[in-house]
């Protein structure tokens, strides 16, 4: 079992204490950036500034991109097209684009991990370019549930990316606990497969029981993708025994949309444990167990009550 994980508090710092001064984020278009700036302008694109971001004093370019040359990280959830509407409606009402892209170099082109919607609603538009804050750090790529804070991810948007991701991690050599920032959490990785292979899962009703008792693998990351596939085969094997409880419920007369969460709240054996790690095999093992045991007769449809608030949702 994993040791249990250390709390560590953030440090109060100073206000005005941390990165640059203004005067202090120019920089010269040299080194690395220079280059940068070279294949940008050589694609057909152009330089309008550069800068060290006042954070972390890093360098970043501001530039207009061919539009056609812009896609969104190939790991990353498909565009909503209803936001993607709403940005196309801002856009033309004010006729302005105001909020750059964050681009990386990739290829013959460029990725943007931050700003597929507004990217999709400019080429719906029939924009001929686009402005990026284009990064000379390909790795940023991978940062994509950190960055993307445009629309507001669902647990099916996050949980299909990092599996992704991890997927296209294969190639580097490391571990999956180093990908943990990349990655957030272990449950998205598993429940990322069971979206996968069965789109209408609720992984909301499962998510909370995951984030105790799975965890970043420290193997590397082909092996890694192995054993996220068992685990994912074991939860969906726990979903299909859930269902049937379900579905005798409702048979039964009972109703209600917190069914599934009921189901999964009864059967869950470290429901009230205090302990801090758990087997993965072994609480799943247990808790198929019980829903084969489930007995629909004792349930009422008082003992619905008890679940508060809205039930788990995807979107």
């Amino acid at each position: 079992m994993p040791p249990p994980k250390k709390r560590t508090r953030r440090k109060k710092v100073a206000p005005g204490t941390v990165g640059l001064a203004a005067g202090a984020t120019k920089t010269a278009l040299e080194g690395q950036l220079g280059s940068l700036a070279q294949t940008v302008e050589a694609d057909g694109g152009s330089v309008l500034g550069s800068y060290l971001e006042p954070y972390g004093g890093k360098p970043v370019l501001l530039v207009t991109l061919p539009i056609d040359k812009v896609a969104p990280t190939p790991y990353q959830r498909d565009a909503s097209e209803a936001h993607v509407k709403r940005l196309m409606n801002v856009i033309e009402k004010i006729g302005r684009f105001l909020d750059p892209v964050i681009a990386v170099h990739q290829g013959s082109g460029y990725w943007t991990p931050n700003g597929n919607h507004r990217l999709q609603a400019l080429k719906k538009l029939g924009a001929k370019s686009v402005t990026a804050l284009l990064l000379p750090d390909p790795e940023l790529a991978f940062k994509i549930l950190a960055l993307n804070t445009e629309k507001a991810h669902n647990l099916r948007e996050k949980s299909l990316e990092a599996i992704r991701m991890e997927r296209a991690l294969e190639g580097p050599s490391g571990q999956e606990t180093d990908y943990t920032f990349e990655l957030e959490e272990p449950a998205f990785l598993t429940l990322g497969i069971c979206y996968e292979k069965r789109p209408r899962i609720s992984g909301g009703a499962y998510h909370s029981l995951l984030r105790r008792i799975d965890e970043f693998l420290d193997e590397p990351i082909a092996k890694a993708l192995v054993e996220r596939e068992r685990r994912a085969n074991k939860l969906m094997e726990l979903d299909g025994a859930v269902s049937e409880v379900v579905q005798k419920l409702k048979d039964h007369g009972l109703t209600s949309p917190y069914l599934r969460p009921f189901v999964v709240a009864r059967i869950n054996p470290i429901r009230f444990s205090k302990a801090t790690s758990f087997d993965f095999d072994q609480v799943l093992e247990k808790m198929l167990a019980a829903a084969k045991k489930f007995n629909v007769e004792k349930t009422r449809q008082q003992d619905l009550a008890s679940m508060a608030g809205p039930p788990p949702s995807e979107e």
